[in-house]
């Protein structure tokens, strides 16, 4: 598990950190440690990278919404990186999404809320192959860019 946030989620990385190692998982701490102002999206990109050559099975970013964090960590091909403020949408972003990257808002959750949420995600699982096949249409975009050119719509 990589884990990284900018300067707003710092202590809601920390207890994050905690927990994931509490619960026996291997955590790269990707920072940032200070108050000093740090860009989401480098935060996000450290993530992602990993994720995306296979260093990490999965990614948490944190900022203070976490949308801006999913934004910049969608930008690496192989990534799908989803904001979650409830359990309902982080199991939801794993089971009919692939997910491989969470993102967290600091301002929008507290640290009860994201240990659930990231407990949640962390055990849903994708099984149904309707979701697998919407997957692969989602890499084919990734891959061609052409805006859907060939992808046959149901």
């Amino acid at each position: 598990m990589a884990i990284a946030s900018d300067h707003t989620g710092v202590k809601l990385r920390q207890a994050l950190v905690t927990f994931l190692r509490g619960r026996g998982l291997a955590v790269q701490d990707l920072g940032t440690n200070g108050t000093e102002p740090v860009d989401y999206p480098d935060v996000a990109a450290s993530v992602a990278l990993v994720v995306a050559r296979g260093e990490a099975d999965a990614g948490i970013v944190i900022d203070a919404a976490g949308i801006g964090s999913a934004i910049a960590a969608n930008k690496v091909r192989g990534v799908r990186a989803a904001m979650a403020t409830t359990e309902l949408v982080a199991r939801y972003s794993r089971e009919h999404n692939g997910a491989n990257v969470l993102a967290l808002g600091a301002t929008l959750v507290t640290p009860d809320e994201a240990r659930a949420i990231v407990t949640t995600w962390l055990t849903t699982p994708m099984r149904e192959p309707r979701y697998i096949r919407r997957l692969t249409k989602i890499a084919d975009l990734e891959g061609n860019g052409d805006q859907g050119s060939g992808i046959r719509r149901k």
